[in-house]
């Protein structure tokens, strides 16, 4: 016979009965049946009833209902012995003070200006206990950790802001955005992280806050030193974390909202460690390309196009234009997959170059690289990066300074390239032609007379019986269409609106034109000028070929004059050297 102590030394047969989780701690529960005055701490609060009765206990003491009065169901007067122990009308009453405490609770909180007083004086508590409670409990962090989540659940309330920017002013008022902004060198990354995506949140552009309202916001934040004490927590940063990974988004995304404001954008490009930091983010080897590389070359992209002297600083000081164009080489014959964060991140560097070489330091920055070349294999290679490409040349030789570029094409071969595409019968889109007819005007502008570059670009327009003039032609036929009927369109809404309002519309109706192909017909008019300037068979092909249409150079003139016109209206900056040629072209016309 097997004695009790074998018993206990054998092991037990695993159960398959699923076990309790622990989901309060047992003091918690000691505490909450101490507090209920019916209660006992050793039946935490209930009282003895039926209902707590296993059903399936048949050893229960005391009587058991006569069969008779479970039958007759109703017999039981209001339910006094074996009910809940109340009467009905005292249920019902019961009922409604309970409604009316659920609809109480259930009420929205005021969010106003006495609120926020509210919310940031139990901020800058909570800021305030905890660090108090880190600097004297250091060696102990079990100490202070509750009121680290104190602290992380009042931050994560500020994001209610974000929905009622017209607080955005006093909240700045009660110093309360330099002590968010404080939090970002909290030694705790995940309070820092917090205090950034918060930070993300109230400046995202989906705000709907008043210009006033967001520039206020910013500038406290700024004067906090925002700026640094974002790169600070992109070098604590460790990727290979996902919490770390998330916090460097929410900074990229901070960054992005900042560079809305072109002066903010500017200021962000004079702080090189920032700067060098997103440079060396983009060339970060990764595969696949991670959403993080791809926002950070998304930020270089929106800093460059901001200002000029972004760009001089990127091109002059940390050598950007080389940084690009090694980047971009991985993908002169090898396409990124569509839709993928890699394909954003090619499109992001090319843009970055597009931007760059608009400067007469970028432009040379781009030859010593060698980008012209880098571009035609692409061009005669590339898929994707094709019409890119094709854009990025067009700027580099555009402008006053881009002679260097222009015969740099035409040393390279380029010429050729160019016009394989230009006499494609179908182009990826209506930029693409653009984009080619603004190279071959740059090259008849900026490519000296009498030189031997010069002289294969006019006989690649004079050779096969002028074919590349009837491809122009046929060009400037088709935009001349669509322009034409915007202009109509134009001309009678002028017509039905009063004179006042014409002044309004104007830059509506010049983006409808612009939309049309204006500038693509305003090149090709260019282009045909300087050929009837520098050919006489090149001349005469054209005049045969405008009196089919019963045009003459005076149509190409028109174009022309009014461009020169649109010119001199423009307060903005413009190309004077672009001024002067039109003038010659037209009093050659």
């Amino acid at each position: 016979m097997t004695s009790i102590d074998d018993l206990f030394k054998k092991p037990s047969a695993p159960s398959q009965k699923r076990k309790l989780e622990i989901t309060k701690d047992p003091n918690e529960i000691y505490k909450s049946a101490k507090l209920n005055g019916k209660g006992h701490a050793r039946s935490n609060g209930h009282t003895a009833s039926v209902e707590d009765t296993p059903e399936d206990d048949d050893d229960v003491a005391g009587p058991e209902m006569p069969p008779e009065l479970e039958d007759e169901g109703g017999n039981d007067e209001e339910g006094r012995f074996f009910g809940g122990g109340i009467s009905t009308d005292t249920a019902e009453v019961l009922d409604f003070i309970d409604e009316r405490d659920i609809q109480a609770t259930a009420r929205p909180e005021k969010i106003d200006s006495a609120w926020v007083r509210r919310l940031a004086l139990n901020f800058e508590k909570k800021i305030s206990k905890n660090a108090e409670l880190r600097a004297k409990f250091e060696g102990d962090p079990q100490k202070f950790m509750g009121s680290e989540a104190d602290l992380d659940a009042d931050i994560k309330t500020l994001s209610i802001l974000s929905e009622h920017p017209e607080l955005y002013k006093e909240f700045a008022q009660l110093g309360c955005i330099s002590s968010l902004v404080s939090l970002l060198a909290h030694e705790n990354t995940d309070i820092a992280i917090d205090a950034i995506e918060i930070i993300s949140e109230l400046t995202d552009e989906d705000v709907e806050a008043e210009q006033e309202q967001w520039d206020m916001l910013v500038d406290a934040m700024l004067e906090a030193d925002l700026l640094d004490l974002l790169h600070q927590n992109l070098t604590r940063f460790d990727e290979t974390q996902e919490s770390d990974r998330n916090g460097a988004y929410y900074v990229l995304c901070v960054l992005e909202s900042l560079s809305s404001r072109p002066t903010v954008a500017e200021l962000i490009g004079k702080s090189q460690a920032m700067v060098s930091w997103l440079i060396q983010r983009a060339r970060a080897t990764e595969t696949p390309v991670s959403q993080n590389k791809q926002f950070a070359t998304e930020i270089l992209a929106i800093l460059l196009q901001s200002s000029s002297p972004n760009r001089i600083r990127f091109i002059s000081d940390l050598n950007a234009i080389d940084t690009f164009l090694t980047l971009l080489a991985a993908y002169r014959k090898r396409d990124p997959a569509k839709g993928t964060e890699e394909e954003e991140f090619v499109e992001n560097v090319f843009d970055c170059v597009t931007c760059c070489v608009d400067e007469l330091v970028g432009k040379q920055k781009f030859l010593e690289a060698e980008g012209v070349e880098l571009c035609l294999i692409m061009l005669k290679e590339g898929k994707m990066a094709r019409p890119r490409a094709l854009r990025l040349l067009d700027h580099a030789l555009g402008g006053p300074d881009g002679g260097a570029c222009c015969e740099r094409l035409v040393d390279a071969a380029g010429l050729k390239v160019i016009s394989t595409l230009f006499m494609k019968k179908s182009h990826d889109s209506q930029l693409d032609t653009e984009h080619l007819l603004g190279i071959l005007a740059s090259m008849l502008r900026s490519l000296p007379d009498d030189t031997a570059p010069r002289i294969r670009l006019l006989a690649k327009f004079v050779e096969k019986n002028y074919e590349k003039i009837d491809r122009l032609l046929h060009i400037r036929r088709d935009y001349s269409t669509r322009v034409s009927t915007i202009d109509a369109t134009v001309r009678t809404e002028k017509a039905a609106l009063p004179a006042a309002e014409h002044e309004d519309m104007a830059d509506e109706w010049l983006s409808r034109r612009l939309d049309a192909g204006l500038f693509s017909l305003q090149a090709a008019d260019t282009i045909l000028a300087w050929l009837i300037a520098e050919d006489d068979g090149a001349k005469d092909h054209i005049r045969h070929r405008l009196a089919e249409r019963d045009e003459s150079f005076q149509t190409v003139r028109a174009t022309l004059v009014e461009q020169l016109e649109g010119m001199n209206a423009s307060t903005e900056e413009e190309d004077w050297g672009m001024k002067d040629m039109l003038g010659t072209l037209i009093a050659f016309l």
